[in-house]
């Protein structure tokens, strides 16, 4: 429903001008200026974490030190890489120990908008909550910070000049504790806006798409292959919170990736929201990720099992996924828990090759080069 009332908008609005707006005045502060395109809303920011560009400064540098992990060996970074559109390219992440954790990283572009984190966690609806889980989870660990050595990580920051001079300035009068480091990392999180991509510059009027894109944005936002049920958005989900709205959709989808059981049964621990309700209908229940930028943020799915956007494309063309052999064997399309928006679709090679042409589209060159998100040690 955005994208078609913004698509009206550009056909018959001839007073929309492409680019940026700044009518909405929660779009600027004193301290910060949201540089949106028009069609994007406003964030939603908690009250007690206002944005602040020395607050998302001091985010940055956090995100990419390796003090930060419990072994000083890991950052933020190491598993959300800015080339890769912040994934790591890994069927799935691997902690500051070795040890590989359940799922994919998942893209931290636009996160800003997103009404719940990680893959399946309902209740995980802010960033400052989700940074949590990284920082002190210990099965799987992630950073690796625990009661043994916390002290010992803030130390690391604490004797440190430098550290100690950003933390006063952006939280003067309080201490460097944990609180003031999740903050600092969820402001540069909220400020990792893709708003560029080739697509975005088709919508004000600054590129124009080929024969072949165009056709796969009209598959994609059209009845024959319903890709945009789930990725209709300005964010390319349907998961979508901001400054305006009082509520948030918080959607999750079993796409029949699995059925090893015959039953609906996902292979543990990756049993999405089942893991945490226990509720059988919960089964394989996922969130859908955004596709900006999805052309670089291979392999997909939750536990990165499929390589390529033309398998993924083939996967869901099928209405599920059958494995004929090994532990993981099954036929997804039969599992009774998957979403009823998840059925066969009759798309030809050619449809397919067009919809992963419009996909590429969603690729923002400038959000993965831009020198204001890259680690500040190395863009000097």
């Amino acid at each position: 429903m955005i994208l078609r009332c913004l698509l009206a908008a550009l056909v018959l609005g001839g007073c929309v001008q492409p680019g940026t707006s700044t009518d909405d005045p929660a779009r600027q502060s004193a301290s910060w200026s949201w540089e949106l395109p028009f069609y994007f809303p406003t964030p939603k920011v908690p009250s007690d974490n206002p944005m602040s560009e020395a607050k998302f400064q001091l985010g940055r540098s956090l995100f990419y030190d390796v003090r930060l992990s419990g072994n000083g060996q890991q950052s933020c970074a190491s598993c959300h890489e800015q080339g890769k559109a912040f994934t790591d390219g890994h069927a799935v992440a691997t902690g500051s120990t070795g040890e590989h954790t359940p799922r994919n990283a998942q893209n931290l572009a636009n996160v800003a908008w997103h009404s719940t984190y990680t893959w399946a966690n309902p209740a995980l609806v802010t960033l400052e909550r989700q940074m949590e889980v990284p920082l002190f989870a210990e099965h799987p660990v992630e950073m690796g910070i625990n009661d043994q050595n916390k002290a010992t990580v803030l130390a690391r920051f604490q004797a440190d000049r430098e550290s100690v001079q950003r933390f006063a300035e952006v939280f003067p009068g309080e201490p460097i504790g944990f609180s003031q480091i999740i903050k600092a990392i969820a402001t540069f999180q909220r400020g990792l806006i893709s708003a560029s991509s080739k697509y975005d510059q088709y919508l004000q009027g600054r590129a124009t798409l080929s024969s072949a894109e165009l056709r796969g944005k009209d598959l994609f936002f059209g009845e024959q292959a319903e890709c945009f049920h789930c990725h209709g958005s300005f964010n390319f989900n349907d998961q979508v919170r901001h400054a305006g709205s009082n509520t948030a959709e918080t959607l999750f989808h079993n796409t029949g990736l699995y059925n090893i059981d015959g039953k609906g049964g996902f292979p543990e621990p990756n049993r999405g929201l089942f893991e945490l309700s226990g509720v059988a209908g919960d089964m394989g229940m996922f969130r859908a990720p955004s596709l900006r930028n999805v052309a670089l943020t291979a392999p997909y799915m939750h536990d990165g099992s499929i390589a390529t956007l033309e398998e993924a494309l083939d996967f869901y063309a099928a209405g599920g996924r059958e494995i004929k052999t090994g532990p993981h064997s099954g036929d997804g399309r039969l599992n009774p828990f998957k979403s009823d928006l998840i059925v066969r679709i009759q798309l030809n090679e050619q449809d397919k090759a067009n919809i992963v042409a419009f996909l590429k589209t969603l690729t923002d060159e400038k959000f993965i080069n831009d020198q204001r998100f890259a680690d500040p040690r190395r863009s000097k």
